[in-house]
């Protein structure tokens, strides 16, 4: 466009064109040309201001990118810590659980173990002020006699989940 333009003034500074009509359709054509190369121009500048803040936009989310992959990473960090803590907590509780297991009477072990996967891991529950700490029930007068009632070695179940009730000092009986 730019060298149409110039070729389009060149002949109109050199003189050739000698008819009116001529000499006015060239000038409204070079005029025409710098218009149209003005408007194409403001498009390009337009698409350049796009271009940069679309730039600008793609390196910020590039930054909050690594930032979350960072803050992922510290997580992750942290979370395998705790998982290794976790597994020799669970290590020790393992072997306290077989120490133990070995001096609670068979009969008493396999109805524990019973309870426990019928009741989502807990076979048995502390009794605390007469409320069932498994099920979080309160005794009612009669099952609270009853447990009054029985020897120390009896094995007692909560009514409501079923539970084996674990006696303490802070029973409430």
């Amino acid at each position: 466009m730019r060298q149409r333009a110039a070729r389009d003034q060149k002949r109109l500074d050199s003189g050739q064109v000698t008819n009116p009509k001529d000499l006015e359709s060239l000038q409204s054509e070079i005029a025409s040309l710098a218009k149209r190369q003005g408007d194409l121009e403001d498009v390009v500048l337009e698409v350049m201001e796009r271009h940069e803040a679309a730039q600008e936009r793609a390196a910020e989310l590039a930054q909050r990118v690594e930032s979350v992959q960072a803050k992922v990473q510290d997580a992750t960090a942290r979370r395998d810590v705790a998982m290794d803590g976790f597994e020799s907590e669970a290590e020790t509780v393992r072997k306290e659980r077989e120490a133990v297991a070995g001096s609670v009477p068979t009969d008493l072990l396999k109805l524990y173990e019973k309870i426990r996967e019928q009741q989502g891991g807990v076979g048995a529950a502390k009794l605390y002020q007469r409320r069932c700490e498994g099920c979080r029930l309160e005794l009612n007068i009669t099952e609270v006699n009853d447990v009054r009632a029985a020897p120390e070695d009896e094995v007692l179940r909560c009514e409501n989940c079923r539970r084996v009730l674990v006696r303490t000092p802070e029973s409430g009986l």
